[in-house]
């Protein structure tokens, strides 16, 4: 299927973003390419985008999306952690400005045979990186009751996760994501069940962000991020539930506040000072209007820090 993307928070990301023409920024999260458009739109001729992403398919398709500013463009299939890494590559030392943009994308989750949906029933899988061995169906049939009791707590915030695990230790194997799904709806009891969200909406969430590890290396990879910041430079963040904006937020106000000493100490001695200074006081969220056109809208959450 054609790959089609609707940026979230497109307008509120570039007013943060501030790109300049003839800059250098990173797409940590490039997707259908629609926030790299915009911003290619104000760098181009003179400045350079270099896009990463961990689904080859993205890669493939925002490349052809922005055939038309391959002259500033360079898309990379990696991992944002490794923003270091690649941007030695390319022999970029430090760049005006990073957008990660979390979460799956729209693609992803309308990809039937992708498995990131429980309305489907096809194969487990779950993987934004197609490259990767480790999928869903090796999570939920290897992994023990108890580690699966944690992710789907931990992850999915999800108040079964205990009785969840322990059915699908029970069941297993299970080859498709309907049968997961069903396993589901046994393990949570119908009354609860009831008027609520779909059953597996939170232990779905909780499988994809363990097989991708999403969570895991997200505060390494806002400091990577944060590093090959210029002076002025900025980062800007969105993320679409509760456990992400977390950590951006701690992350973001460890940066800007990184002294270790104790709060009875008169003055500071551990030579820590800030690194970056917090543009959005409160998250940015998305307008009405956007919300009318785009419902995958709904949860997102912006943030945006700034290089001393």
């Amino acid at each position: 299927m054609e790959y089609h993307h609707i940026p979230v928070l497109l307008h509120e990301t570039l007013e943060l973003l501030e790109p300049e023409p003839g800059g250098t920024y990173v797409d940590g999260t490039l997707g259908g390419g629609g926030h790299s458009e915009e911003i290619l739109k104000i760098i181009h001729p003179a400045g350079r985008l270099i896009g990463i992403d961990r689904d080859p398919a993205a890669c493939k398709a925002a490349s052809e999306r922005l055939e038309a500013w391959s002259e500033s463009f360079t898309p990379v299939h990696g991992n944002y952690v490794d923003i270091k890494d690649i941007l030695a590559r390319f022999n970029i030392t430090a760049v005006n400005g990073v957008l990660l943009d979390l979460g799956v994308s729209s693609h992803q989750l309308d990809s039937p045979e992708r498995g990131f949906s429980y309305h489907e029933d096809v194969r487990l899988d779950m993987r934004m990186d197609t490259t990767q061995e480790f999928s869903a169906y090796e999570l939920v049939n290897q992994a023990s009751q108890e580690e699966l009791t944690r992710i789907i707590w931990d992850y999915g915030e999800e108040r079964w996760a205990k009785r969840i695990a322990a059915f699908i230790v029970k069941h297993r194997p299970l080859e498709t994501t309907g049968q997961l799904v069903e396993v589901i709806k046994k393990a949570i009891p119908a009354a609860a069940r009831r008027g609520g969200p779909h059953p597996a909406r939170r232990t779905f969430q909780a499988l994809r962000i363990a097989v991708n590890q999403e969570l895991s290396l997200l505060e390494q990879a806002l400091r990577n991020a944060v590093d090959v910041l210029k002076p002025g430079g900025r980062l800007c963040v969105i993320t679409f539930h509760s456990l992400e904006d977390r950590i951006v937020k701690n992350t973001f106000r460890s940066l800007k506040d990184p002294c270790i000493c104790p709060p009875e100490a008169p003055v500071c001695t551990c030579g820590r000072t800030p690194v970056v200074k917090i543009i959005t006081r409160k998250p940015v969220v998305p307008s009405q209007e956007e919300l009318d056109s785009n419902a995958r809208a709904r949860s997102a959450k912006l943030r945006a820090c700034e290089k001393l």
